[in-house]
């Protein structure tokens, strides 16, 4: 007979049950012998190992929780950037030294076999990454915490760089399979679009509405384990996938009209297909809000039934249930659960208000009033009838109080209203969050204060109270344990290894950052990183780079207000400095670009195709001597940033003042012992207050001037004209230098930053960037100094943790409680 455990039983994690449990998945859950078996059969082989030791943590928690009757946190999220979870997994459980030596006893170069996993890229950025970051910290402070999403069968695309063009491919993420989730075919739920709305009154006079003659999708669970470090908590991640309502249609097949027999099989399943589609067509602006309801209705109905389950009164769903809207892709929550507690189940319009407002919170991720997501009317009306009628409902009952609390402002409640009446009838999907949300956070002090008095005053001068701040953050399990395992053993060997699940314990190294022998240690960790980027960058770039060069980095998504083109004007003013001066001592450096841009976003691909061939200029003009490289790394994924980021010795977060709400990159690159080049924006503000403003690069107008600058009358043409060095770069890109094949390729860009306004004020911050980066240079020559400040830099970024982040969202939103 087959060996069993006692259920009861903890898996053990000794050497040899690991081996015997590698051994066993190779055969019984592998099919294959070791003879036969190839890296990818190891990886799915250890991918089972793991597994299995994640199953018993992960059941007893859901037993916790149901036992203790927790107050449980649901993250909707359009977004969740998991990257890869082998790794990730053997080191929150803890048993990396047995499955290393487990491996390499039979034989298996572990290294090898986890550079197989697929990237779970079920985001596009920031977004994506702080969601996984939330699950990793729920799960290790031992929050009732469920992410919420859509199992996208194509993820963020596949970026390829093309003669310098980004070239999008399919992101076949699940091509092979994927190991850590289980289908729940069971969990099952039909989630509605079209048709219309009929309206009646009952035999008590109230009226009903009914939503009929419409569409219907089927929504099925797939959930994956989620643990936290020690793996005492493992949460749930649940993501929909979307199926048929009726496999196909049989008449069609009898008639043998195959292909129109499963027609309605493939528009159905077409909703979880792919992440965002391109919104630049009607087709695409349809499908992105069907895949935002798709999710959200499986969510609620999912979080009702088990609500239910325990629990016969609605009013006690605040007391028992938190729901985060991550950004507004997920508002239509409001709506939705709104006419699940009237319709469905019959509840008083103001009952199921009071409900839905105490139970809602939202996290705002933009400043910029032309990023917050709105609706047609007109689309609306065609695909979610109901929820039209709900929102006109919600919009009506809160002007009215508007209305009362500030009668004959006009002017006030056309700017309010979740309805804008201005372009042509849109919803307005962040004031509909607004209004169904008991808080509303900002993810940085500066971020949230300028939620106050800027895009949401009105707000905050109506729900005085509700807008509140909490600064993002990230996990330290990922971005230092895992990433940089050096830098990792080096402060446990010095300071423990408390740091992991409270990362202020960095602090610690502060009173090291003058040691002598400290600093060479954290050197070498620093120089054996950039050796192993560099031997990337050759592979991958066929780039050969000098690993004690500067190793300078800007990688996140290409967008306009990320200000990746204020880099390349610094690069060609390097370039021709280096090219006019022979005699000129100049700090070698090695300029890394990397990041995404939208497949429609034409101005952010053509910076893409700017970067490159700024690089194939500069890296084969011999005048350069070598002293100055540049390098676009494709495809910027989590495992890419991994990569790269332990690597980095200055870390470029230079958006203009005002538009980045906080940052993630900036706080993983410090973590990780680089200094920053910043703008006072986002959460460069707060690592300043942290680290020291002496151990931090900070140039450019403030926020407060950046309106002002804006406000007086901007002018590039006289900053264009008054700098030298700016102009000679600028016409460089509009002449064709870095083209020579096709010389006006770059004049848009050209256009955009003088004729165009340069809306994103690169000229104005121009100045003062080159100054800081002289900075960088004179301090770089230094390398104590560096080395200091890097430290320091490290010691500095406790506050940054999500476990703090997830502290405050618990105690300050959630009212949610850990269950240990």
């Amino acid at each position: 007979m087959p060996q069993t455990h006692n259920e009861h039983a903890p898996l053990n994690l000794s050497l040899n049950s690991v081996k015997q449990s590698l051994t066993n998945h190779l055969i019984f859950s592998i099919g294959k012998d070791p003879i036969t078996a190839t890296d990818r059969d190891w990886f799915f082989t250890l991918a089972n190992v793991v597994r299995d030791r994640l199953i018993e943590g992960w059941m007893e928690t859901m037993r916790r929780y149901y036992e203790n009757d927790a107050k449980r946190v649901y993250y909707l999220s359009m977004e969740f950037l998991i990257g890869r979870s082998l790794m990730n997994s053997v080191l929150n459980i803890g048993f990396i030294d047995e499955v290393k030596q487990a491996c390499i006893d039979a034989g298996v170069e572990l290294d090898r076999v986890t550079e197989l996993e697929f990237d779970a890229a079920l985001g596009n950025g920031g977004l994506g990454r702080l969601a996984a970051c939330f699950l990793d910290s729920m799960a290790t402070i031992g929050l009732p915490g469920y992410g919420m999403g859509i199992r996208y069968e194509y993820g963020m695309f596949n970026q390829k760089i093309e003669n310098g063009w980004q070239v999008e491919h399919p992101d076949n993420w699940l091509r092979y399979g994927n190991p850590w989730e289980f289908p729940r075919p069971e969990v099952l739920y039909p989630v509605k679009f079209g048709g219309r709305v009929v309206e009646y009154r009952n035999e008590h006079g109230r009226m009903h509405h009914h939503w009929m003659e419409d569409d219907e999708v089927m929504a099925m669970a797939y959930d994956t384990p989620t643990p936290g470090f020690g793996a005492k908590t493992v949460n749930n991640m649940r993501l929909w996938s979307a199926k048929a309502s009726r496999d196909f249609d049989l008449k069609y097949f009898n008639e043998g009209n195959y292909i129109k027999a499963v027609e309605d099989k493939n528009e159905s399943e077409n909703l979880s297909k792919v992440l965002y589609p391109d919104d630049t067509t009607a087709m695409g602006r349809e499908l992105r809000l069907k895949q935002q309801y798709f999710f959200v209705s499986a969510s609620l109905q999912d979080i009702i039934y088990r609500f239910l389950k325990h629990h016969s009164d609605f009013g006690e769903l605040p007391d028992k249930v938190a729901i985060q809207l991550n950004d507004t892709h997920p508002s239509i929550a409001i709506p939705e659960l709104m006419r699940l507690l009237v319709d469905n189940h019959d509840l008083e319009w103001d009952r199921a208000w009071d409900i839905t407002s105490r139970t809602f919170a939202y996290t705002n991720h933009t400043l910029m009033p032309e990023a917050l997501e709105t609706w047609p009317v007109s689309l609306f009306e065609a695909i979610l009838p109901r929820h039209l009628q709900i929102i006109y409902e919600i919009n009506q009952r809160f002007l009215q109080g508007v209305m009362h609390r500030f009668p004959g402002d006009t002017e006030l409640l056309r700017r309010m209203s979740i309805i804008d009446e201005s372009r042509g009838r849109r919803v307005r999907m962040a004031h509909l969050a607004i209004v169904g949300s008991h808080h509303v956070n900002g993810v940085a002090q500066i971020h949230s204060d300028l939620m106050k008095t800027t895009i949401f005053a009105d707000f905050e001068r109506y729900y005085p109270g509700k807008l509140t701040n909490i600064t993002n953050g990230i996990t330290p399990r990922l971005w230092l344990n895992q990433a940089n395992p050096g830098l990792a053993q080096l402060a446990t060997r010095h300071i423990g290894k408390g740091w992991i699940t409270d990362l202020g314990k960095l602090r610690q190294l502060s009173a090291l950052a003058d040691d002598s022998g400290f600093q060479a240690e954290f050197r070498a960790v620093k120089r054996a990183n950039k050796e192993k980027l560099a031997a990337i960058l050759a592979h991958k770039l066929r780039l050969d780079v000098n690993p004690d060069s500067l190793f300078d980095v800007h990688v996140k998504r290409i967008h306009e207000y990320k200000r990746q083109l204020l880099n390349v004007l610094h690069v060609i003013t390097l370039y021709n400095r280096i090219r006019s001066n022979p005699a000129l001592e100049v700090v070698p450096r090695t300029v890394i670009f990397g990041g995404k841009a939208a497949p429609g976003y034409a101005m952010a691909k053509l910076t893409i195709k700017l970067i490159n061939d700024v690089a194939d200029i500069v890296n084969h003009d011999p005048a350069t001597r070598g002293l100055l490289k540049v390098a676009f790394l494709p495809n910027y994924d989590v495992s890419t940033a991994s990569e790269i980021i332990p690597a980095a010795d200055l870390s470029q977060q230079i958006s203009t003042a005002g538009t980045e709400a906080s940052g993630t990159g900036n706080m993983k690159l410090a973590l990780n012992g680089a200094l920053t080049i910043g703008t006072l924006d986002g959460a460069n503000i707060e690592m300043k207050e942290e680290v020291g403003a002496e151990n931090i690069f900070i140039f450019g107008l403030t926020a407060e001037e950046v309106a002002r600058t804006k406000n007086d009358g901007y002018d590039p043409w006289s900053h264009y004209h008054a700098n030298s060095e700016l102009k000679w770069a600028l016409d460089m890109i509009a002449s064709g230098y870095f083209s020579p094949d096709q010389a006006d390729r770059f004049l848009p860009i050209f256009n955009n930053l003088t004729r165009d306004g340069d809306h994103y004020l690169l000229l104005a911050d121009y100045n003062t960037y080159i100054a800081a980066q002289e900075r960088v240079d004179s301090l770089y020559r230094h390398p104590e100094q560096w080395t200091r400040c890097a430290i320091l830099n490290v010691a500095g970024m406790g506050k940054f943790s999500s476990d703090r982040t997830i502290g405050e969202y618990a105690s300050k939103i959630w009212g949610a409680r850990p269950v240990l």
